[in-house]
């Protein structure tokens, strides 16, 4: 049990009393208890996580596929309406089988409680929560109208009134299953809409035009503003761009806290070096989930990078996707082995829906050999916890390379 700040002890009472009143948990006499403890979020409030990684360690991994995004995408190609819905409190809509509610109980300073339904963290959630929904909206599914994945459902129909006749039916199935939506990240009504990173419309699937408009002729930055508008644009097409992060370094730095303005040759050179890759991205293979993944990834000081790659029919290895990062100042602090560390979370965190949905194995590749064990260590800092936590919900194993021969994701780092 670890030991909690004043304020994780009022958001552990508030938590607690919260659960207990709506039913999602109750007091437990289990045998086993996993960990419970905050992390805190970008905007400063605090995430309660239970440590399941002993439990998943355990379980039997549910290898329900999750849907292919290009196949899904595929289905909806002569659709000119589109909505979008967005479901909330994803997980703890799945209630845990009676009588195995006591596996998943959790240990705080107030007792020992076990939930009632899913919380984050269980390893088999994504894949039953896509059974869930493909079980209540089949009918639906198998006319090609409606595309879901997880909590997202994409409603694509040719004839407004066809449209009005399954955003009704969509409806009634929500309500009759107490499955609430979220309004804000609903989209209604629309010719073109946005769905994974790709514009959807009539006929055709293709990237923001607006954001690839005019990139030759974007002016020269004269200040910090411009330098952040300009990499703001770039990291939208950072995974086309092979050590975006290494190159764009010089302009990265200019945005930095107390750093003195200097538009140089190094700066110039960056800029137009980015502009002249932007317009000739390569081409990448598709991402298919029925074919097994490789993630090679690596760290610097200052950056990581990852690739995603996949054998193709010819048995040669094809490039799916780039990641490149920068560490912000506090992660630049991590000893090298949080930061190769982190470098796989984030790949992970990239990749979700296409590794996470994946029939085999991942093949994590790093030249830090010390990351072979990390599975089988028992001393964590909390934030290794949390890290192993996430990692919990794939099936990977990570194997050690030379840097001499991982030349790919050593460039975007």
């Amino acid at each position: 049990m670890y030991p909690l700040a004043p304020g994780e002890q009022k958001a552990l009472d508030k938590f607690l009393d919260k659960h207990l009143k709506k039913g999602y948990i109750c007091p437990s006499k289990s045998p086993l208890a996993s960990s419970f403890f905050f992390i805190k979020k970008k905007d400063g409030k605090l995430c309660p996580i239970q440590d399941y990684c002993q439990l998943n360690a355990m379980t039997i991994k549910n290898k329900y596929l999750l849907p292919l995004i290009p196949e899904l995408i595929n289905e909806v190609r002569e659709a000119s309406i589109f909505i979008k819905f967005d479901i909330c409190w994803g997980y703890n809509n799945i209630r845990i089988k009676d009588g195995d509610q006591w596996k998943a109980a959790f240990l705080t300073n107030r007792g020992l409680f076990e939930p009632m339904v899913v919380f984050f963290g269980l390893t088999n959630f994504s894949a039953t929560f896509q059974t869930m929904m493909n079980n209540l909206f089949r009918d639906l599914l198998a006319t090609g109208k409606v595309i879901i994945y997880m909590d997202d459902i994409l409603i694509a129909t040719a004839m407004l009134q066809e449209h009005c006749d399954i955003v009704h039916r969509v409806l009634t199935i929500l309500q009759e299953n107490d499955l609430y939506l979220k309004p804000k990240k609903c989209t209604f009504e629309a010719s073109s809409i946005e769905y994974f990173g790709l514009i959807l419309e009539k006929g055709m699937v293709k990237m923001d035009p607006v954001k690839l408009a005019g990139i030759k002729e974007w002016p020269t930055p004269k200040n910090i503003r411009d330098v952040r508008s300009f990499l703001g644009f770039g990291n939208f097409y950072r995974q086309f761009i092979q050590g975006f992060s290494t190159i764009a370094q010089p302009l990265n730095d200019l945005t930095k806290k107390d750093e003195r303005w200097m538009w140089g040759k190094a700066q110039q050179d960056t800029f137009e070096m980015l502009k002249d890759k932007f317009t000739s991205a390569p081409i990448l293979a598709q991402p298919n989930t029925t074919k097994p993944f490789s993630v090679e990834t690596d760290a610097s000081a200052f950056a990581h990078g990852a690739v995603l790659s996949q054998d193709g029919e010819d048995g040669k290895s094809h490039l799916c996707a780039y990641l490149s990062h920068s560490f912000t100042d506090t992660e630049c602090n991590y000893d090298i082995y949080d930061r190769e560390l982190l470098a796989i979370i984030r790949a992970l965190e990239t990749w979700q829906h296409y590794l996470e949905g994946s029939l085999h194995q991942i093949d994590i590749v790093s030249d830090h050999q010390n990351l072979l064990y990390f599975k089988d260590t028992h001393k964590l800092s909390r934030r290794q916890v949390c890290w192993m936590l996430f990692m919990s919900q794939f099936d990977y194993t990570i194997r050690h390379a030379a840097r001499k021969t991982m030349t790919r994701a050593d460039a975007l780092s």
